[in-house]
């Protein structure tokens, strides 16, 4: 499988992925701590968080995909929703949480 079709199978597979500097227990990043602060006000339970980092070709195979230049990228369903400034204005104005409402339900 090459990386195009790793990232569609992680981002359709499950319900809430963030690619990002880090991981959870470790952001190398402020934007992607920024970034679990946000899902996790929004009670985000399983999220998927992949490293860019640990891989060259994910990180730039992520910026081709979503044809977004910047880390960390969100996607819910399947679908990109933006990077950590796009989740804090979507946060802010309640349209995050309205997002991911399906997900969190199933």
């Amino acid at each position: 499988m090459d990386i195009k079709q790793t990232i569609q199978a992680t981002v359709t597979d499950n319900p809430v992925v963030l690619y990002m500097k880090g991981n959870q227990q470790a952001p190398q990043c402020g934007f992607s701590a920024r970034a679990l602060q946000i899902l996790g006000a929004c009670g985000v339970k399983n999220l998927v968080t992949v490293d860019v980092l640990a891989d060259p070709e994910v990180r730039q195979g992520i910026k081709e995909y979503s044809n977004w230049p910047t880390v960390p990228q969100l996607y819910i369903g399947g679908e990109f929703i933006g990077g950590s400034d796009i989740m804090t204005e979507m946060f802010q104005t309640g349209e995050l949480q309205k997002t991911l409402e399906p997900v969190l339900k199933s």
